[in-house]
C-alpha cells in the first residue's frame, strides 16, 4: 500500500548535514502518487562557463524522481536508484529550474519515472528518465 508525503521517512539524524539536495537548494513544492515537482536554483549549480551544471540537472531528477518511487514503495519495499539517463536540451543561466517527475511504471520489484525539469519561461531544459529497485531492505549506511 503506498504512503503519503508525510510518512516519508525522517532523514538519519547522523546524516542530517550531508543532504545532497539541502546543498543544492532543491525544493519539494508538491508531492502525490501521481507527480512530484521541486525546483533549484541555478546560482550555486553552475559550471565554469555560467551554464547550469548537467549532473546539477541530474541531482534535482534523481531527487523527484526517487521520492516519487519512495510513496509506492514505502513501508514494504526500499526504492534505490538504478538507472539514469538525462537528455539535455538548452542551458539555463539564471533563475530556477523546477522538475515535475511522474510515473511510467509502477511495479513490485521496480518503477520508472519521468523527470522534466524546465525554466522560468517554461523551456525543456532537460528530460530524464530513473528506474528504482524496490529491495525488501534498506541498505546499511556506515
Amino acid at each position: 500500500m503506498p504512503i503519503t508525503p508525510d510518512q516519508l521517512p525522517e532523514l538519519s539524524s547522523e546524516h542530517a548535514d550531508e543532504q545532497l539536495a539541502d546543498r543544492m537548494g532543491i525544493e519539494i513544492l508538491e508531492a502525490d502518487l501521481d507527480e512530484v515537482v521541486g525546483r533549484m536554483p541555478v546560482a550555486g549549480n553552475r559550471q565554469p562557463y555560467g551554464l547550469l551544471h548537467g549532473g546539477a540537472s541530474g541531482v534535482l531528477a534523481e531527487t523527484l524522481g526517487s521520492t516519487l518511487s519512495a510513496l509506492h514503495a514505502l513501508p514494504e519495499r526500499f526504492p534505490v536508484g538504478l538507472e539514469l539517463a538525462c537528455t539535455h536540451h538548452r542551458s539555463a543561466t539564471s533563475g530556477w529550474v523546477t522538475g515535475t517527475a511522474r510515473p511510467i511504471h509502477v511495479g513490485r520489484s521496480t518503477s520508472t519515472t519521468e523527470i522534466v525539469l524546465v525554466d522560468d519561461d517554461g523551456r525543456r531544459v532537460c528530460t530524464a528518465k530513473l528506474t528504482c529497485l524496490h529491495r525488501d531492505t534498506r541498505p546499511p549506511v556506515t
